[in-house]
């Protein structure tokens, strides 16, 4: 009688655990559909983020090159901000076409290269 009844369980065994995985299964797929979801909006503030920020420091940078040049400072202070200006500029290009860390590094640089023209004054 023994044999009898493991040989009636182990079959068993294999259904109720399929049966307990599969709402798990289900519960994964609807937590990753609110996030795919929200994805295209954090990438949309993303590209926009990116390309006002770009425009802002792009704007900020010219003014600079123009002041500096009307100024007594060397002439290599104006071309470092508008060269800053230039990568900015891209930057804002770059986030305008999703490429969102390209153009977060090319803030960085354009932001870098204005800080280190106003070194030279």
């Amino acid at each position: 009688m023994r044999g009898s009844t493991e040989s009636a369980v182990e079959p068993a065994l294999p259904a109720i655990t399929e049966a307990a995985e599969e709402p798990e299964a289900a519960g994964d797929t609807d937590e990753h559909a609110g996030d795919a979801e929200d994805h295209p909006g954090d990438a949309r503030r993303a590209r926009w983020v990116a390309v006002a920020t770009g425009a802002l420091l792009t704007c900020a940078g010219l003014a600079a090159a123009l002041l500096r040049s009307a100024g007594t400072a060397p002439a290599l202070v104006p071309a470092a901000y508008a060269l800053g200006a230039a990568v900015c500029a891209s930057a804002a290009v770059l986030g305008a076409k999703g490429r969102t860390r390209r153009a977060l590094w090319s803030l960085i640089a354009g932001t870098m290269i204005m800080a280190l023209g106003d070194q030279f004054d």
